[in-house]
């Protein structure tokens, strides 16, 4: 394993997870020497943000992967609002902990020199974010491949395909090769041999008995092709259902179905423990003084309290990919991850909504506790019963709270006035500040109830004060490359443990239609 260090790139990341930088830098050679040329590097239009290389931890996604006279430009946004390492890398980014960032590509073509390679074509497997020694540059750990390796047993990886990582800092002292130096021109004829090698032993190997699809003249027509170079008068139209004449275009891009979710860790109290519940103690009364004259006798109080659980659970599935899968595609394992990461976000927050068994978590509107606002009707909302819903809670939530509907109900307010003429819903006009109605903002969530005869289609509160989730253990995928190997599979199983639920009915507000 080679360590390799790159000092030229440099990155940020907002508060909100947008993080930009530069992945590798054009026009320098690395310290052994090689080169990436500029218009080398092809990808996916979305890549996995990773930490620290590990596929099992997905903390984002990089949308936005350009070339300039720098280097290799990337944008992404890290999932903080639903991945909890994305905000760990976060807090750990802004601490200065963590300033790097790493690509992990398959070298497709190089040329070989006296110092090293120039790779002038390769794929882009994935882009990490990395920890790096502390220096004043900003310091880039590459993952970079060429020579064949064989997958490990615990996770799979890519033919040709090698993982090579740096843990020193550059300095003045070990910036320079501690060994004598020695001419690397004897070794050119060395280097063209190992080429002329490698090209002819990744050539198609073709013996026994000719294919009766094809036919003898073409078999040994494409054998001397193959190991010679030789044209030879070969057609599609003698090709077999197998494509070997002329393979089929197989795309690196996936194309992906739209996974919605409703956000609703963007707005609840979300918090971490070490625990399998959690409880929380809380006040149910208060004291009773009374006005008193000089000798009156005083009366005693007895504030009460009690306490409620909010419980972990636990969600869970596994994938089983066949081996040769995992060995032969650019980035299946990291598609794999995407999947996972939402389909549990989409399944949590579900529950944060709506969630009323003991294996899920409890959601806000299946709390009983929380009083309704009745409308008059069962198929439209008016202004003034928003006012009445917003109202009823005291000042202290409502200057707090927030409004949660999904995307049909938030179509229907947007045509409501006020007395005035005026709609009760307005637009942002400020990146990053949401929409709002009566001045408080708006979250659309997918998951919430349509306008309907005896539905809930809207809830106003204080989500910060009044809902709690807590997260035991964030998306761990463990390979099991084992148990399923007898069928040519590697199964990786996922699991995830959260846990929430209203821990102040009193701070919410729903809207209930006519039945």
């Amino acid at each position: 394993m080679t360590d390799r260090i790159e000092i030229k790139a440099a990155f940020s990341v907002t508060d909100q997870g947008e993080i930009t930088g530069i992945a590798w830098p054009f026009g320098s050679a690395d310290r052994v020497g090689d080169v990436i040329e500029k218009g080398a590097i092809t990808s996916p239009e979305n890549l996995p943000m990773l930490f620290a290389h590990d596929q099992g931890q997905v903390i984002g996604v990089w949308d936005q992967i350009a070339e300039t006279n720098e280097g290799l430009t990337v944008k992404g946004r890290m999932l903080v609002d639903d991945v909890e390492r994305a905000r760990e890398v976060r807090a750990m980014i802004h601490s200065k902990a963590i300033s790097g960032l790493s690509i992990g590509f398959v070298t497709k073509q190089h040329k070989r020199h006296a110092k090293g390679r120039t790779i002038t074509a390769a794929h882009l497997h994935e882009i990490s974010v990395v920890a790096v020694p502390c220096h004043p540059g900003a310091q880039i750990t590459s993952i970079k491949s060429d020579d064949p390796q064989t997958p490990s047993m615990e996770t799979p990886k890519l033919e040709n395909e090698e993982i090579e990582t740096e843990q020193k800092a550059v300095t003045p002292a070990n910036d320079t090769p501690q060994v004598p130096q020695i001419d690397t021109k004897s070794f050119d004829k060395v280097f063209a041999r190992l080429d002329k090698l490698e090209a002819k032993g990744n050539r198609p190997q073709i013996t026994g008995p000719a294919n009766p699809v094809m036919g003898g003249t073409e078999v040994k027509a494409l054998a001397a092709y193959l190991s010679t170079g030789e044209k030879k008068s070969l057609t599609t139209a003698s090709d077999s259902s197998d494509h070997i004449l002329a393979p089929e275009d197989v795309q690196s891009e996936f194309i992906r179905n739209l996974v919605e979710f409703s956000p609703v860790r963007s707005i609840a109290d979300v918090r971490t423990t070490a625990r399998g519940s959690v409880i929380l103690p809380k006040r149910t009364g208060i004291t009773n003084a009374v006005w008193v004259d000089e000798t009156t006798t005083r009366t005693g109080s007895e504030p009460t309290f009690g306490q409620s659980k909010i419980s972990i659970n636990e969600i869970a599935t596994y994938v089983d990919i066949s081996l040769q899968l995992a060995e032969d595609s650019d980035n299946v394992l990291s598609e794999v991850n995407l999947a996972l990461a939402e389909d549990f976000a989409q399944k949590e927050n579900l529950s944060y909504v709506n969630g009323n068994t003991a294996l899920e978590p409890a959601g806000f509107m299946a709390d009983a506790n929380i009083t309704d606002t009745v409308a008059t009707s069962n198929s439209a909302i008016s202004p003034d019963e928003l006012i009445a819903l917003m109202y009823a809670l005291p000042a202290t939530y409502r200057n707090k709270g927030s409004w949660v509907m999904n995307a049909q109900t938030l179509a229907a307010i947007r045509t409501l006035k006020d007395g005035h003429g005026n709609y009760l819903w307005q637009p942002s006009y400020q990146a990053g500040q949401p929409e709002t109605i009566l001045g408080r903002p708006v979250v659309e969530a997918v998951d919430m109830p349509d306008v309907g005869a005896d539905a809930e289609p809207i809830i106003f509160g204080d989500f910060k004060r009044g809902y709690r989730i807590y997260d035991r253990l964030s998306l761990a995928v463990l390979s099991d490359p084992y148990t399923q190997r007898i069928n040519g599979l590697v199964r990786y199983h996922a699991r995830r443990r959260t846990g929430a639920g209203v821990v102040l009915p009193a701070a919410f507000r729903k809207l209930k239609m006519a039945a």
